[in-house]
């Protein structure tokens, strides 16, 4: 699986931040602050450290992390902007589940990342896991929901066709899309663990008009690729979209976190 590009982790990293669930945020935090020894975290899909940068001053203080993507260019950049070197990095192609090595982890995370990945991966992940006696969280999972304040005619048909695309192969195999979390909790639960989830959706307003743009423009491609709609609608409609932003229109865009707790 190709990384993605730093320009647009950079600018969805404020929205993710603001909007991870906050109940999850302090049982997870409290959790890891029962242990007995510092807390090993290993973070998969690690982008530019986000989740890191996120968690890192919640959770005990002497925690060792370990970021782990398949671009060695996003984890360079990790690397310089966490700038501690204490912070490990690891190059791991995350389709070969089995040697990615999970002895000592205490958590893994991961974030905007499960909803990519198949069924049958996030099934193997949690066998692996659930062997270690490994937790998970995973936060901001896309659920299917978008949202503008300002509605337009064809807002639902292309939702519904940017959401079939979202469960297409990206590089994990069929994708579950806005159904990661829903088979995220099921799978944990079967294997005994306590299972929280919590809603985590970005609130794009005023003052994050570039975020809001990326967005609206980032859908234009799969919709068309779906081809559910044609394209001069779906560029009449990008267009109508555009201009509602330099208007002020705000934007709500569904997402889930989880956190799944090992039984004791």
């Amino acid at each position: 699986m190709s990384g993605f590009d730093t320009s647009w982790l950079s600018l969805r990293e404020p929205a993710d931040r603001a909007a991870r669930n906050p109940v999850l945020l302090r049982r997870l935090a409290a959790v890891l602050a029962e242990g007995e020894r510092a807390p090993h975290v290993m973070d998969i899909g690690c982008g530019t450290g986000s989740t890191y940068r996120t968690l890192s001053a919640r959770l005990p203080q002497a925690t060792d992390w370990l970021l782990v993507d398949y671009d060695p260019a996003l984890l360079g950049e990790a690397s310089r902007l966490i700038g501690r070197p204490e912070v490990k990095t690891l190059q791991q192609d995350l389709t070969d589940l089995e040697s990615l090595t999970l002895d000592g982890i205490d958590l893994l995370t991961a974030s905007a990342f499960f909803d990519l990945c198949s069924l049958s991966f996030c099934e193997d992940l949690a066998a692996r896991l659930a062997k270690h006696n490994v937790a998970l969280y995973a936060a901001l999972n896309y659920d299917g929901r978008i949202i503008w304040t300002n509605r337009h005619v064809l807002d639902i048909q292309i939702v519904r066709s940017f959401n079939r695309h979202q469960a297409t192969d990206k590089g994990f195999g069929e994708a579950l899309g806005p159904m990661a979390t829903p088979h995220l909790k099921s799978v944990f639960q079967g294997l005994g663990y306590e299972v929280l989830t919590g809603d985590s959706p970005w609130r794009i307003g005023p003052g994050e008009e570039a975020l809001h743009r990326a967005f609206v423009e980032g859908m234009v491609a799969p919709v068309l690729e779906m081809g559910d709609v044609d394209r001069a609608s779906v560029e009449s409609w990008r267009d109508q979209r555009l201009a509602d932003i330099d208007q002020g229109g705000s934007c709500l865009v569904g997402h889930l976190d989880l956190l799944a707790l090992p039984p004791r």
